[in-house]
């Protein structure tokens, strides 16, 4: 008979497993989570200067207060290894020292910690502090010929330049020479950067809003040099990353050495303002493009130059012309990457690094090419599609960026464009989106005990994507039980070290972790059989205590009919209690996957975006009516959680595109607008409908799940699809981001004077 895999729930629309603990307040975050005793509040002094040397700092004051336990500068916060060393260890577990020496790095960085018994106290004693800085004119990147320096690579593992083919300089060839700028930018997670940190003397505990928990658990170490085995990390639920938490930031640093200092719980958190200079954001890009392509519509050079700053002391640099390398090819590839070191606040990975900003300029430079070359955008996007990889000839495991396009294209209209109305002009576009899959070194674990009870542990975290509910659904459907038979157990240290979540590789690699470790139980279990079915033993399912056996039927009329997997006979029931001693319960298996479990070949999910915006021409006001995105990712591990994440990075395109940007002071180096008030966040009022449909390909060559990473490939080409349709609606093409509505009304009026 064949197995009924109904429960089998791998690739569903599951509800998230841990959606009624956190719509009832009971999913505890960095900053609820207690120890036995209340935790002491440290609140930030913050420099008023970018750069400089403390001269005079007078706590007296401030250590008199109400309520204070300690104030901690530089002078009594205690050794640490010096900030960004040892230079041999990554950025992630590199020292994050702070308060260890008189100089400020930058605007906004911590001078002092005060800590009190409550928030109120230890703010007001943060105003008494008194200090003088010897401030220094800060170096910022203003102008794109200022970067000149060559990072050693690129994040990702890209190199900083790459060329391949040659330039034909046909006469006849249609060009585009467009220069884009994109802005600085912050991650806006919905929780602020929190850290509760306690230490014994010997033993360091830490829980924290962090997306790695392995090497926030090394950075410590190394910072505060002592051994990782005294030390763990707890980050069970994260409520938002967006790449600002992948590596720890100064509030665990703070609130280790306030808990150091005191020997008492110490939680800091930081504020609103305080997150958007203690904490990484994106740095603003110069995008140089040159591209061409013959009469037939066919590309002959893509040449795209990069200018960034990178932020002093901190070795990151975004791919930014990642996109220019991969997506079309051409007869000639060119991308170069220059930084300048600037005495701003870090600067890291930034909701989807490179592949953001990036495709906001390639693809709206590839949309001017095809324009003035006469070609429909779509249409000059299919036609310049690769077999292979453009720069390393290299095959694509998968590639349905074409399929994509296509069946965008007719799912969306994009033939059809509403009639305009008076003073309002329809406009459609179309960008798209490539984003590399890499598989990262993971391991998980998963136990069974004798009630049949499944449960899954791995360091691996939830920053909002859904790994609780992607991970149960894995064990569930390798066992063909229920979900809520599982019990998945994540974000702590002493659980089975995974990649964590970032870069697009968490739900794979993990995944894949755990389904080798499901596979390990499953053997152990048909070994335990082996006494008691001398048949082939087939697929095994679980119904409580009890081990469902489909045994293969070795007495069939042939040789075919036996040979087939579907072939058994009924199913034989085991209480687990019979097949292993009680003293071995739990059962438990850990699986791992590393580089040797995925393909040399290239490796990239794809997608295609399409945007239709109404522009009100006298006014310049730009409204959003609909965002449509096609994506091929390999398998959908949950289709739900998989469309929440496309969707959000939809509406972050749509940020990145409209709204969003930092306002730097040239002189102080400070932020214009360090809060929400004032950094333009899309709303719900600036987004309308966002669809999205998936073609599922499982590439089992990328990852032994079969699925790839989707979470940054939502975002990449969104912002430029909404450009490419404010260019045709009005005609004007807008090359600095974000488009505001002064800008439209500015190329409009040239227009009308041209």
């Amino acid at each position: 008979m064949k197995i009924d895999i109904a429960k089998n729930v791998l690739g569903k629309p599951i509800s998230r497993v841990d959606g009624i603990l956190k719509v009832t307040g009971q999913a505890r975050y960095a900053a609820e989570q207690q120890f036995d005793e209340k935790p002491l509040i440290g609140w930030l002094v913050s420099s008023d200067t970018a750069i400089g040397e403390i001269t005079k700092l007078s706590t007296d004051k401030a250590e008199s207060a109400e309520g204070v336990h300690a104030v901690l500068t530089y002078k009594n916060a205690g050794p640490l290894k010096p900030f960004s060393k040892p230079a041999s260890e990554s950025r992630f577990t590199q020292s994050r020292a702070v308060l260890n020496e008189p100089h400020i790095r930058h605007f906004g960085a911590p001078v002092a910690l005060v800590i009190a018994d409550t928030l109120e106290q230890a703010r007001y004693a943060a105003s008494l502090v008194e200090y003088t800085i010897d401030a220094g004119t800060p170096d910022l990147l203003l102008s794109p010929d200022q970067a000149t320096n060559v990072p050693d690579s690129l994040d990702g593992g890209f190199e900083a330049d790459v060329e391949s083919g040659n330039s034909d300089h046909d006469k006849n060839a249609v060009s585009v020479d467009a220069d884009y700028t994109t802005p600085s930018q912050i991650s806006a997670a919905m929780e602020p950067h929190a850290t509760i940190a306690n230490f014994d003397g010997d033993k360091l505990t830490v829980y924290t809003s962090v997306q790695i928990i392995a090497s926030a658990v090394e950075a410590l170490a190394v910072t505060f040099e002592l051994d990782a085995e005294n030390i763990e990390v707890k980050s069970p639920f994260v409520g938002g990353g967006f790449g600002s938490k992948l590596g720890l930031h100064y509030d665990a640093v703070l609130a280790c050495l306030g808990a150091r200092y005191l020997k008492r719980p110490v939680k800091v958190v930081l504020s609103r303002r305080q997150v958007f200079y203690n904490s990484p954001h994106r740095g603003n890009s110069f995008q140089s493009m040159q591209l061409s392509c013959n009469r037939e519509g066919l590309l002959g050079d893509i040449t795209h130059h990069s200018a960034m700053p990178r932020a002093k002391g901190y070795e990151f640099a975004e791919a930014t012309g990642a996109g220019a390398r991969v997506t079309y090819r051409a007869e000639h590839i060119k991308s170069t990457h220059r930084i300048k070191d600037a005495d701003i606040p870090l600067i890291d990975s930034t909701r989807s690094p490179g592949d953001a900003i990036g495709s906001l300029a390639f693809e709206s430079a590839i949309d001017e090419l095809a324009l003035k070359a006469g070609i429909d955008p779509l249409t000059f996007r299919i036609k310049n599609l690769p077999q292979v990889h453009p720069v390393s000839g290299k095959r694509f495991t998968t590639h349905r960026l074409g399929d994509c396009l296509q069946e965008g294209a007719q799912k969306f209209g994009w033939q059809h464009k509403a009639a305009p109305k008076k003073g309002k002009v329809i406009g459609h576009g179309v960008a798209s989106a490539m984003r590399m899959n890499v598989l990262v070194p993971s391991a998980a674990s998963i136990s069974i005990d004798s009630a049949g009870k499944l449960v899954v542990r791995s360091d691996m975290t939830d920053i909002g994507t859904g790994s609780y509910t992607i991970l149960a659904q894995i064990a569930a459907g390798a066992f063909h039980t229920q979900v809520d038979n599982v019990d998945v157990q994540l974000g702590d240290s002493s659980l089975p070290t995974s990649c964590g979540s970032g870069g697009s590789f968490g739900a794979a690699s993990t995944g894949s972790a755990l389904m080798k470790a499901c596979e390990l139980l499953k053997q152990s279990l048909k070994k335990a059989l082996e006494k008691k079915l001398p048949n082939s033993i087939g697929e095994l399912a679980l119904e409580g205590d009890t081990l469902v056996v489909y045994v293969q039927d070795t007495h069939t009329s042939s040789e075919i009919e036996s040979s087939k997997l579907d072939t058994h006979t009924e199913p034989q029931r085991f209480l687990l209690s019979e097949l292993i001693d009680e003293s071995d319960f739990p059962l438990t298996e850990i699986g791992e996957v590393s580089e040797d479990d995925t393909a040399e070949d290239e490796q990239y999910s794809c997608g295609a975006h399409f945007a239709e915006v109404e522009v009100d021409t006298h006014t310049g006001e730009v409204r959003l009516k609909r965002q449509y995105g096609i994506f091929s990712a390999g398998k959908i591990l949950n289709e739900k959680t998989a469309s929440s994440q496309i969707k959000g990075g939809m509406v972050w395109g749509a940020g990145y595109a409209l709204t969003e940007a930092i306002h730097h002071h040239t002189d102080s180096a400070s932020f214009i607008n360090p809060d929400f008030g004032e950094y333009h966040i899309a709303v719900n009022r600036d987004i309308a409908d966002v669809t999205l449909d998936f073609l599922e390909t499982p590439d089992y060559e990328a990852s032994p799940i079969g699925a790839k990473g989707i979470g940054e490939l939502g975002i990449t080409g969104a912002g430029a699809a909404i450009a490419n349709a404010i260019a045709d609606a009005t005609g004007v093409r807008i090359r600095e981001f974000p488009i505001t509505m002064d800008k439209v009304m500015e190329g409009l009026m040239s227009q009308r004077e041209s």
